[in-house]
């Protein structure tokens, strides 16, 4: 099977601590030895601190989407040297360049391409690119809750959802650089039109990535 796998900078970036990106490293690793894999690493806390000062000293959301893109590839570079070996030693700044990568045999890693799409966008298209069966998305929630579960204490779980009906509940999100919290609309709609399963799970698990493809586990994005 054909898989990509985004996660959230949130997850791996953690107090300065390497110990989450030996924990994927590892996982990844391992799903690798029976799948074909790609992956797609956010920037986190870093990128948003980042878009931050540069927004502060007046920078367009375009160039601070470039910089929080940077920081993306810095994570990248980070599980790149966490995998050692069985990853290809570059950071794609393109789809074809990870198609290119991929052919080496080595597991390609990657961060953001370009202004205004999200890691979730970049996972989505470049599921499309690969023709990929699967998009396994690692975030810091269990699954995609009808409303904030860190800021409302009644927010009811989803464990399946159509594309169509998460663009209209997501409608309202923000498109600001550095404030993808969830999938923007550039990444559902890449869902939609290519109907590849897609499936959100709790990224604070690695293990959960592996349970992804066996189990009905987070939230599954249907196809239509």
């Amino acid at each position: 099977m054909k898989i990509v796998v985004t996660i959230g900078g949130s997850i791996l970036v953690q107090d300065n601590n390497y110990k989450k990106f030996e924990e994927y490293a590892e996982i990844i690793s391992q799903m690798n030895n029976e799948h074909k894999l790609y992956v797609v690493v956010g920037g986190g806390k870093p990128a948003r601190d980042y878009i931050s000062m540069a927004r502060g000293l007046g920078a367009s959301e375009a160039l601070c989407d470039d910089i929080g893109i940077d920081v993306t590839r810095l994570n990248a570079r980070l599980l790149i040297t966490a995998m050692s070996e069985i990853a290809y030693p570059e950071v794609p700044h393109n789809f074809a360049e990870a198609l290119e990568y991929s052919e080496s045999g080595k597991l390609v890693v990657m961060g953001g391409t370009e202004p205004a799409h999200s890691t979730d966008a970049v996972g989505s298209i470049l599921a499309e690119f690969v023709g990929a069966d699967l998009i396994i998305n690692a975030t810091s929630v269990d699954g995609l809750y009808d409303k904030d579960p860190h800021k409302n204490s009644d927010a009811v779980k989803i464990d399946e959802i159509t594309a169509s009906r998460m663009m209209e509940l997501l409608s309202n999100k923000d498109t600001k650089a550095g404030t993808y919290e969830f999938f923007d609309h550039t990444a559902i709609g890449i869902i939609k039109r290519s109907r590849i399963k897609t499936v959100i799970v709790d990224g604070t698990i690695p293990e959960n990535l592996y349970k992804a493809v066996f189990e009905k586990i987070g939230t599954i994005i249907l196809p239509e």
